[in-house]
């Protein structure tokens, strides 16, 4: 690996699957985990096939997302112990503690209240111990690029917001696209190495503006027509573990 002048821009993560994200000062990355609290939670919809009674991975479509509501590009979320605070535009703010019966039922009821003629309900808060509900199954954390997001931007019309892409860790300073090449390779970040797995696909989520809740950019049409692809960042296992920050290095 050699030094490169790309630097980690920013660290976020997504406490409920679906809903808003948190900026991070700092994170403790482990190998063979996601980043902490990072899809911690779900919310199951009327035809979902994920069992609370014995949990395992699942895919998406088994859960509510900005995909089928793109409403919920406006939630913003704050998470503490288990304590979650969600808060939108058109709904009122609320407080709810995950890790009790009347919390769950509280978060699954103020979504629902929110999007449930798009998936119908009952919601229920799903869990998957020691892991994430994430797209894929492997536990990994995602990288992606601030110089991509400009040059897809530039092609939009456009600046884009990261919020779109529902990404870990941000870096800027490498060409855009250039972490496409990096797949099958480690890098590090700080004290961190992680390995490049695979390119991320991307689904109708991206199209979803965080300021309106309504779907204005066609980020998947954008894609495939200007690059061939509909892909927006990469995956990442932890080799080594430790601390990032925003600021770190990129080694790559």
């Amino acid at each position: 690996m050699t030094e490169t002048t790309a630097r980690l821009a920013a660290i976020h993560r997504f406490p409920v699957k679906g809903l808003g994200e948190e900026v991070l000062e700092t994170a403790l990355l482990t190998p063979g985990r996601h980043l902490p609290d990072d899809r911690r939670w779900a919310l199951a919809h009327a035809g979902s096939a994920f069992d609370a009674e014995a949990p395992a991975f699942v895919s998406r479509r088994n859960f509510v997302q900005t995909a089928h509501s793109p409403e919920l590009a406006r939630t913003a979320l704050r998470l503490s112990g288990t304590e979650v605070t969600v808060s939108a535009p058109d709904a009122e703010p609320l407080s709810a503690d995950l890790g009790t019966p009347a919390g769950a039922a509280a978060l699954a009821a103020w979504a629902e209240a929110r999007c449930g003629h798009r998936q119908p309900g009952p919601y229920r808060l799903a869990a998957l111990p020691g892991a994430g509900l994430t797209d894929v199954a492997d536990a990994h954390v995602s990288i992606l690029s601030d110089a991509s997001l400009r040059a897809l931007g530039e092609a939009a019309g456009r600046p884009l917001e990261r919020r779109r892409f529902r990404g870990n860790l941000w870096i800027d300073g490498l060409a855009p696209w250039a972490e496409f090449d990096l797949v099958g390779r480690e890098i590090a970040i700080g004290p961190v190495r992680l390995r490049i797995t695979e390119r991320i696909g991307r689904c109708a989520a991206t199209t979803a503006s965080p300021a309106s809740g309504q779907r204005d950019t066609p980020v998947l049409e954008i894609l495939r027509e200007r690059w061939g692809h509909t892909d927006f960042g990469v995956y990442a296992q932890v080799v080594a573990g430790g601390s990032v920050t925003p600021g770190d290095r990129v080694l790559a």
